[in-house]
This record gives C-alpha cells, sequence and structure tokens, in this order.
C-alpha cells in the first residue's frame, strides 16, 4: 500500500467515525424534539380541559423568555441569532400541535410583511395575505384570525401613517415587535435596464431607492402601488416595468433580478409590530407603546417628558403627527423601556393620565430576542 493510499484509507476511517457521531447525534436530537412535542401536546390538553374555547396558546413572553435563554446559554460554534433561529422553528412546529396559528400580513405572498411572519412565528404559522393595513387591523379584530402583522416605521423613510392611524382607533394590543433588513432589488423580464420604461414599488421602497432610481434609472416612471409584490405580480406580466421586492419575490414570481442592494441606506431596515387581543404579561425586558395628546398650555409636554425622566425611565421613540380631529392639534406615539405593570412606569403612566389630555395605552411586549 502506498503512502497516499494509507492516507486515504486513515481520511475516511476519521470521516466515518465523525459521521457515525453524527448519525447518533441526530437520534439524540430527534428524539428529544419529540419528547418537547409530547410536552406541548400536554399544554394543549390542559388549557382545553373541561371544553374551554377561549384558552390562549400563544405567549409572546413566554416564548422571549425562552429563546434569550437560549442565546445565553450558548456556547457552541453557532452565532447566538442562527441558534436562536433553529429553535424558533421548533418552538413554531411544537405550537402547531397546540394550536394552528394564523397571522395576517399586508400581501401578497412574497412581501417584507410576509417575511416578517415567518421570522415571528416561524415556518409552521399560517400566513394569511389581506389587502392593506386596514384590513390587517380588521380580520384582527373580527377574530377571522389569531393576529396580525404590521410595519410601524423605517430607518430611512420614518413612520408609516397607515399604521399610526389604525393604532388610535383600534381596540388591539401591542403584544410583540421585530426588525427586518430591508434589502431591495431591482426585478424584471426587461434584458437590461436601459429596457425598464416603469419602476413600480409600494411608495416606502420609492423613497428607500430614491438616490439610486435618479443616478440609474432617471427616465423611468415611478408608480406607488400597495405593496411591493403586487409590483412584481405586474412585472411578472410587462417586460419594460421593473418592481423593486426581495429576492424573495424574485424566486416566488420567477423574475429575473436585473440589480441587487438598490437601497440608498445599507442599513435599511424595517420594524413591525405583532397586534392581538389579549394584554401580554412581562417578559423581564419589555417595551411598552403609546399615544397621548397634551393640553393646550405653557410646559404641557415637559410635565409628560419629566414624569418619565425623574423615574429614569428610558424614552426610546417620540414622534408627533396630526390629530385629524382639530386643526394644528397633536398627538404623540411614544414608545418606553419597561413593562405597564412595573411598579416604576405604572406610577409615571398615572402621573401621564392627570397631566395629558389623552392617553391611550397601545400595549407591553417583549424586546425581541431576534
Amino acid at each position: 500500500m502506498t503512502k497516499t493510499t494509507a492516507q486515504s484509507v486513515s481520511e475516511q476511517e476519521q470521516l466515518t467515525e465523525i459521521r457515525n457521531q453524527i448519525d447518533a447525534i441526530d437520534q439524540q436530537i430527534q428524539q428529544l424534539i419529540g419528547e418537547r412535542a409530547a410536552c406541548a401536546h400536554k399544554v394543549a390538553e390542559i388549557k382545553t380541559q373541561g371544553g374551554k374555547v377561549d384558552a390562549v396558546f400563544y405567549r409572546p413572553e413566554r416564548e422571549a423568555q425562552v429563546l434569550r435563554a437560549v442565546k445565553e446559554r450558548n456556547d457552541s460554534l453557532l452565532p447566538d441569532k442562527e441558534m436562536a433561529k433553529l429553535f424558533r422553528e421548533i418552538m413554531s412546529t411544537c405550537l402547531a400541535l397546540e394550536q394552528p396559528i394564523s397571522v395576517a400580513y399586508l400581501g401578497p405572498e412574497g412581501s417584507y410583511s410576509h417575511s416578517s411572519v415567518i421570522k415571528q412565528f416561524g415556518t409552521a404559522a399560517h400566513p394569511v395575505a389581506v389587502s392593506s393595513i386596514e384590513e390587517v387591523f380588521s380580520v384582527v379584530e373580527k377574530g377571522e384570525v389569531n393576529y396580525g402583522i404590521v410595519p410601524v416605521e423605517n430607518s430611512t423613510e420614518g413612520e408609516v401613517k397607515a399604521t399610526q392611524d389604525e393604532l388610535l382607533k383600534s381596540s388591539l394590543k401591542v403584544s410583540g415587535e421585530l426588525e427586518l433588513a430591508v434589502d431591495h432589488c431591482l426585478l424584471s423580464h426587461a434584458t437590461s435596464s436601459d429596457k425598464v420604461s416603469k419602476v413600480l414599488a409600494h411608495q416606502q421602497a420609492l423613497g428607500q431607492c430614491r438616490e439610486w432610481l435618479k443616478n440609474n434609472l432617471p427616465w423611468a416612471e415611478l408608480e406607488a402601488v400597495s405593496s411591493n409584490a403586487a409590483a412584481a405580480k405586474i412585472a411578472q406580466e410587462d417586460p419594460s416595468v421593473a418592481a423593486i421586492a426581495s429576492e424573495q419575490a424574485a424566486d416566488l414570481y420567477q423574475l429575473p433580478i436585473l440589480e441587487y442592494h438598490i437601497s440608498d441606506s445599507k442599513a435599511n431596515t424595517t420594524r413591525f409590530w405583532v397586534l392581538g387581543r389579549e394584554d401580554v404579561e412581562p417578559s423581564g425586558e419589555d417595551k411598552t407603546a403609546l399615544v397621548l395628546s397634551i393640553k393646550n398650555e405653557a410646559g404641557a409636554l415637559l410635565k409628560i417628558l419629566d414624569a418619565f425622566a425623574k423615574r429614569h425611565i428610558n424614552m426610546t421613540r417620540i414622534i408627533s403627527r396630526p390629530s385629524k380631529s382639530k386643526n394644528w392639534d397633536y398627538v404623540f406615539f411614544i414608545d418606553l423601556i419597561g413593562h405597564q405593570h412595573d411598579e416604576n412606569l405604572k406610577e409615571a403612566l398615572q402621573e401621564v393620565v392627570e397631566q395629558a389630555a389623552f392617553v391611550k395605552i397601545l400595549g407591553s411586549f417583549p424586546i425581541s430576542p431576534l
């Protein structure tokens, strides 16, 4: 036997040994996942015993705690976020044994809102595409789906006004949040960019690619449509039209990608909120969202902000916009660190109620671990 042949045999023996170890580990993983699924099934039996039909199976605070623990104890070669994503899928599949979760989002399939459903609830959830943000709120309120997901703001284009309008009117609770990196592509059946005469996208996406479009397609007509996925569907039929959408949409609608990464900001990110009908219990790391209007008097806003500042409550966001009920009257959307049941924040909110003209708590929810 030559030296090379001996080395080859030795290598093969090492690989065989490692593959045998992998097979044994896979068997253990499979058995443990089966045991976890059995526990999930027992949870469902406990929650529905006695014929109970209004049991709540999806607990955002519990899932956040589990995923945080996964990241904290992770000492493997896998990054924390990748390990958490694996557990997200296991949890999604086990939850489906308790109750299949339906989630409304701004469709059609292939939109960034669709991607946000998968990121938050996993692939075992049932995404339900609707035609508008208003309809997302409507179908959740009517109980036609369990939850909804809506975009709240984008890192370059700011707040989503349709979502803000509905939050003011709706009785739904904000029960979760997530951030989704937005990586826009130019999709078309055109043979090259210079053959494109019109670009379609959601208004926010057109704004996020404004400079790129001006520099690379200055001749093209820009038209806003209901979603980027809707733009892709139209581009399927007309080779003179290009859509701004994701790689997922390109695969789904069988559209060639003419250009990758066309966002003006490479850190382009959209924040989404989960909408539900139930309050969420504290998870240990939470946010509270509210909307308020102030009295028409000197120092009114300062008094509101002081209620949080003197208690060292961190305010992560404040946005003002017209109330639409009275000229030159404004409401303020505010995000705070903490849960509304935390004693410190509870005291602050009581003080704010006394100082403000109007206050509505939109919800308390876990800070996303993903």
